[in-house]
């Protein structure tokens, strides 16, 4: 009695031609979004280039380095105080992210999970101070910083960070509506408080809505220029890089765009490199949110 040996799978080569069609269906199928993403990196592309040049040359039609001089990312080290900016926005977007997320998420839990006797009255205020534009609230306090000596700082950027959000704790709020009551009833049947549950249930639950909001925050803090350039502008020690890079052309006499432009680069990297790690949780707590009301 004879047995079948089973053949080896071989996979056929596609022609030229089919390749060919597929590649061409597909480009047309994503147009649209291939237009939007050459409208979006080409400036991020020029200035990766403009970076590379000679200021010569950066002032010259052309477009493309010759040769590529990457001293300028050494150089704008020692033509500004780049370690220094960098140093008071990281500890910016630290801190302020840090406070957002412990102020921020025991109310969203508070207004989402605990029922108790005015809380869609405080919700409707929170929803109130979402709909506030912000340069409404500028002049005041402005003027309440000052009368308590923080101005010239950075404390009037950090500290209301640590008081909660409004948008942080209404996307936070959106995301707990969405887990199942279940899970919370079976803790409490255990004999979890409130506290316990959030910290052990809800935390664990909602980690693409927490990093959704360390990252939305983190990143408004990082490229934050109008709250340190009125609060920090008279304290030079304090700038961080957004004031710093305006002002580096008035510090150092005149303008050197490649230096300019790889100032500019090392400001975007961190953030760029931030949301290419974060970037799968950033879209889950988005998405998310807006499942259930």
């Amino acid at each position: 009695m004879s047995v079948a040996v089973a053949q080896p799978f071989v996979r056929r080569k596609v022609p030229a031609a089919v390749r060919r069609k597929r590649f061409l269906v597909a480009v047309a199928n994503h147009s649209l979004l291939i237009v939007a993403a050459v409208m979006f990196l080409a400036p991020f592309f020029f200035i990766v280039l403009t970076a590379l040049m000679t200021n010569e040359q950066a002032l010259s039609s052309h477009l493309w380095p010759s040769p590529f001089r990457w001293q300028n990312f050494v150089d704008v080290f020692h033509q500004a105080p780049i370690w220094r900016w960098t140093l008071y926005t990281m500890m910016y977007a630290v801190l302020a992210t840090l406070g957002v997320l412990v102020s921020s998420i025991p109310v969203a839990y508070a207004l989402s999970r605990i029922r108790w006797r005015g809380r869609n009255l405080v919700f409707a205020t929170v929803l109130i101070a979402l709909m506030l534009p912000p340069v409404v609230s500028v002049v005041p306090l402005y003027v309440m910083w000052s009368k308590l000596h923080l101005v010239g700082n950075l404390g009037p950027l950090i500290i209301p960070n640590w008081f909660g959000d409004a948008f942080s704790i209404f996307l936070l709020r959106q995301f707990f509506m969405t887990i199942p009551e279940e899970y919370l009833d079976a803790a409490r049947v255990d004999g979890c408080g409130e506290l316990r549950i959030l910290v052990t249930v809800m935390l664990r639950l909602a980690k693409p809505a927490i990093a959704a909001v360390a990252l939305f925050q983190f990143l408004y803090a990082w490229n934050d220029f109008f709250g340190p350039l009125i609060y920090s502008l008279n304290n030079d020690k304090i700038w961080t890089l957004s004031v710093g890079l305006q002002q580096f052309t008035t510090v150092h006499r005149g303008v050197l765009w490649n230096q300019q432009m790889a100032a500019s680069v090392v400001f975007m990297l961190p953030v760029i490199v931030l949301f290419l790690f974060a970037q799968k949780a950033f879209i889950e707590g988005v998405t998310l949110t807006g499942v259930k009301g």
